[in-house]
């Protein structure tokens, strides 16, 4: 991991293509950095927006090493990069983010096994390699559970809700896919995710706690700053150190928890990684969160975070444009973030977020919700994502 400063006209690598790396490639620049980005697809805005863009695919060891040995130092701009690319570039020149956070929560079982060690609560589970390993485990996992590929970002759409004992004749042909995991279904009252930043010294700079809502395993609002009681705040900002603290990694983590009606507070997940609940704090704080990975990774002081306003952000999605036409002439204090990404490079079909303020986040995502926008009951699936 770099211990060195690095300072402007120094060269930053960008690699990977979602909406972050083009709002890494800009702070960046605005830094004084000269940049490159590494992706597949060359239409990609990130690859665009670079200095220097090269197309790759993710095993390509011959662009990677191209890439590599053209920067000072690498940022990998979201969860969904391969850590075998990142394991491969390290070998060429800096990648103070490390590869060993990424590899961790990209598979289930190695991420629990770590919340383990770690004696965090996260919900009951069991590894499914066969059909007989879920009437095994039921007893003990009970209904309703979710049945999850162990590899993240893989078979999204495998995911599968058992709700009775009927439901697990249906599982047969899913699992020979893979190896699964089965874990129990929590019922929570909120979830909030803890946004922190790790520099190279390991000491840790929290930003505001947010509250999330999802719908269909897609983020569809956050709220900032979360409401939250101060013992839930407390003890899940105690966790999210104790995570920060035993992860090799320098930069920006987001840790996802469930809230229960009792205040109980189970770990969802980490994401060593810019998540895209944290848009929002370049509205409500001083700093972006594309900022602090730069600052982070370039050994620069990170900035203390200040919270400046209340406010909400929801995503859209193509369908939703009609509907947004009606807010974009009514709505004086809606500010709009399109990605101006290809559809087919776009988790989900989302499309971008708008913000709007409000004396709390509450008020401001009653705003959005008044439009009818983001209409539909959150789904139990949801719950155990």
């Amino acid at each position: 991991m770099a211990e060195k400063v690095i300072f402007p006209n120094s060269t930053i690598g960008v690699i990977g293509s979602s909406p972050n790396g083009i709002a890494l490639v800009r702070k960046a620049k605005k830094m004084g950095f000269k940049t490159a980005a590494y992706g597949s697809n060359a239409e990609s805005p990130t690859l665009r927006e670079a200095d220097l863009p090269i197309v790759g695919r993710g095993n390509d060891q011959l662009q990677l090493q191209r890439f590599a040995e053209r920067c000072d130092l690498v940022v990998y701009e979201s969860e969904q990069v391969s850590s075998e690319s990142i394991k491969y570039i390290q070998k060429f020149t800096s990648v103070p983010q490390g590869s060993e956070a990424l590899e961790l929560m990209q598979d289930r079982l190695l991420e629990r096994a770590f919340f383990e060690q770690l004696n965090v609560n996260i919900a009951p589970y069991a590894t499914i390699v066969s059909l007989d390993d879920i009437y095994q485990a039921i007893s003990s996992i009970g209904f309703p559970c979710v049945l999850k590929p162990i590899q993240k970002g893989l078979m999204r759409t495998a995911q599968f809700v058992l709700r009775k004992q009927s439901d697990i004749a249906k599982c047969a042909e899913l699992i020979e896919q893979g190896t699964f995991i089965l874990e129990s279904w929590i019922p929570y009252q909120q979830e909030i995710s803890v946004v922190l930043v790790r520099d190279q010294n390991g000491t840790l700079t929290y930003m505001a706690p947010l509250e999330t809502h999802y719908r269909e395993h897609r983020l569809i609002q956050v709220v900032g700053p979360a409401e939250i009681d101060k013992p839930i705040w407390d003890e899940a900002k105690n966790i999210a150190t104790l995570i920060g603290d035993n992860l090799n990694y320098t930069g920006v983590i987001e840790v996802g928890f469930f809230v229960t009606q009792a205040g109980a507070i189970y770990v969802k997940r980490i994401v060593p990684a810019i998540h895209e609940a944290g848009y929002i704090y370049q509205y409500i704080s001083n700093v972006s969160l594309e900022e602090e990975q730069l600052r982070a990774a370039a050994n620069m002081p990170i900035v203390l975070p200040k919270v400046v306003q209340k406010g909400a952000i929801g995503f859209l999605q193509e369908k939703d444009f009609n509907a947004i036409k009606t807010q974009w002439i009514l709505k004086e204090n809606w500010f709009y973030n399109f990605f101006r990404y290809p559809a087919s490079m776009l988790p989900q079909s989302t499309s971008g977020f708008v913000f709007t303020a409000g004396q709390t986040g509450t008020e401001a995502k009653e705003q959005l919700d008044s439009t009818g926008i983001w209409d539909g009951a959150r789904l139990e699936e949801d719950k155990n994502e």
